[in-house]
C-alpha cells in the first residue's frame, strides 16, 4: 500500500533505448562524414541499425503501455503535446530547405553581381513540368489524406472498424503509390544532385520529404496492423492520431513543395 499510484501518470521503468539511440546517432553522423571522405558506409549502416532498433523497440513498448491501460486521459494529454513539438520542429527542418530555394531563386549567383548576371533556373537546367506527373502525385498524396481522414472519423463518430480498416489500407496503399511514382521521377530527372544549386535544393527537399512519405506510410501501416489486432477506441487511439497528424503534414509539406518549386521555381 505504501507503493500505490494514488496518481493518473505513468512512472516510465529504467530504459535503456535513450543510450542506445544516442550512440546510434553519433555513430550514424560519424559515419556518414567518414562515408563522404571514402571510407565506406559500413560506420553510418550500424549506427542507422542501431536506430532503427531503438525505433522498434521504444515504440514497442509504448504500444504495450496502451494494451496495458496506462495511458489514461492525463497521459494521452502529454503525447499530444509531444506529437505537436514533434510536428513544430519538423516545420523548422523544411523551413530551412524553403528558405534555401527561395534565397538562391531570388538573389541566384552570377559571375559578377548576384543579383544581376544570375539566372534562376542556372542555364542548363530543364525542369519538371509541374502539370504531369508532379499534379498526378499530388492528387495522389490529397486522396491519401482523405483516406485517413475518413478512417479517423469512422472510428471516433461511428465506432466502424471496418471502414477504419479501409479507410488506412487506402492510405497506405496511395502512400506507396506516391513513392513509386516519386522514384519514377528521379530516374528521368534532367539534372543531377551535385554540380548546381537549383539540384541541390531540388533533391533534398523532395527527397526529405519522400523520406517523411516513406515513415508516415509505415506509421498508417503499423496503425492498420494494430486495428485488425482490436487496437483504438473511439475514446482511446492516440496513436492513430499521431500518424493521422503526421500524414496531414506530411501533405501540407508537398503543397508548399509543389506551388514553390514545381510551379513557382520555373
Amino acid at each position: 500500500m505504501a507503493h500505490a499510484k494514488n496518481h493518473d501518470y505513468h512512472i516510465l521503468p529504467p530504459s535503456v533505448y535513450p543510450f542506445i539511440g544516442a550512440v546510434g546517432t553519433f555513430v550514424m553522423l560519424f559515419g556518414a562524414v567518414m562515408w563522404l571522405n571514402d571510407s565506406g558506409p559500413w560506420l553510418f549502416l550500424a549506427g542507422l541499425l542501431a536506430i532503427f532498433y531503438t525505433m522498434f523497440g521504444w515504440w514497442r513498448d509504448t504500444v504495450m503501455e496502451n494494451i496495458a491501460g496506462d495511458h489514461t486521459a492525463v497521459v494521452r494529454i502529454g503525447l499530444r503535446y509531444g506529437v505537436i513539438l514533434f510536428i513544430m520542429s519538423e516545420v523548422m527542418f523544411f523551413a530551412a530547405w524553403f528558405w534555401s530555394f527561395f534565397k538562391h531563386a531570388l538573389y541566384p549567383m552570377g559571375p559578377e553581381s548576384p543579383a544581376v548576371d544570375g539566372v534562376w533556373p542556372p542555364a542548363g537546367i530543364e525542369t519538371f513540368d509541374p502539370w504531369h506527373l508532379p499534379l498526378i502525385n499530388t492528387l495522389i498524396l490529397l486522396c491519401s489524406g482523405a483516406a485517413a481522414t475518413w478512417a479517423h472519423h469512422a472510428l471516433v463518430h461511428e465506432n466502424n472498424r471496418r471502414d477504419l480498416k479501409t479507410g488506412l489500407l487506402l492510405a497506405v496503399l496511395l502512400g506507396l503509390l506516391f513513392t513509386a511514382f516519386q522514384a519514377y521521377e528521379y530516374s528521368h530527372a534532367a539534372f543531377g544532385f551535385g554540380g548546381n544549386i537549383y539540384g541541390a535544393n531540388f533533391f533534398m527537399a523532395t527527397g526529405f520529404h519522400g523520406a517523411h512519405v516513406i515513415i508516415g506510410t509505415i506509421f498508417l501501416l503499423v496503425c492498420l496492423f494494430r486495428a485488425n489486432a482490436g487496437h483504438f477506441t473511439p475514446t482511446n487511439h492516440v496513436g492513430f492520431e499521431a500518424a493521422a497528424w503526421y500524414w496531414h503534414f506530411v501533405d501540407v509539406v508537398w503543397l508548399f513543395l509543389f506551388a514553390s518549386i514545381y510551379i513557382w521555381g520555373q
